[in-house]
């Protein structure tokens, strides 16, 4: 039976973060609001009168979504070494894995849509709005799996007995501080 504590402990603390503190949730933040913004701002391009600026605010909302998934899938790659191979953990990763290639891909090609495509001089097309629709939802799939990945399977989370500290009662006036 492979070890969970393995999938706790960090390839190279220096690239994916050190133990307990890994660097993948803090960067994947970056596409996902992006892309949330990219979204909010294609469908807000329908409801005023002139939505060119929101149509040219998603497309660069897009591309600092992909150079941020890019980064993320760096240190991603790394967690993902960390957990071992044959378990449902791994194959879950691999499929969160997939699936954000996958988006990222998506993204990309919308960006490149928009860029080859006229200036805009109103709200966004259907095609491009369709397909960032699309990619969000697939997204939100992947963070799911990404989300079972740390909360249900302790992927690079901190073990119990580690966590346990953080609900030891401390004294009034102790001088112990966070970690």
């Amino acid at each position: 039976m492979a070890q969970p504590h393995q999938a706790k402990q960090p390839v190279s603390a220096a690239l994916a973060g050190p133990y307990g503190h890994p660097f993948h949730p803090i960067l994947v933040t970056v596409p996902i609001g992006a892309w949330a913004g990219s979204l909010v701002f294609d469908i807000a391009s329908h409801l005023v009168g002139d939505g060119a600026f929101l149509s040219r605010g998603a497309m660069w909302l897009i591309a600092l979504g992909v150079i941020g998934a890019l980064c993320a899938a760096l240190v991603g790659f790394l967690d993902l070494f960390a957990i071992p191979t044959g378990t449902r953990a791994f194959r879950i990763g691999l499929l969160h894995m997939t699936l954000n290639l996958l988006v990222t891909v998506a993204y990309a090609g919308n960006f490149r849509w928009r860029q080859t495509g006229p200036e805009p001089t109103g709200s966004v097309p259907a095609g491009p709005l369709a397909l960032n629709v699309v990619a969000f939802v697939v997204l939100g799939v992947s963070g799911w799996l990404g989300g079972k990945l740390a909360y249900r399977y302790g992927v690079r989370v901190a073990d119990e007995a580690t966590q346990a500290e953080g609900f030891t009662p401390t004294r009034p006036g102790s001088a112990r501080t966070p970690d």
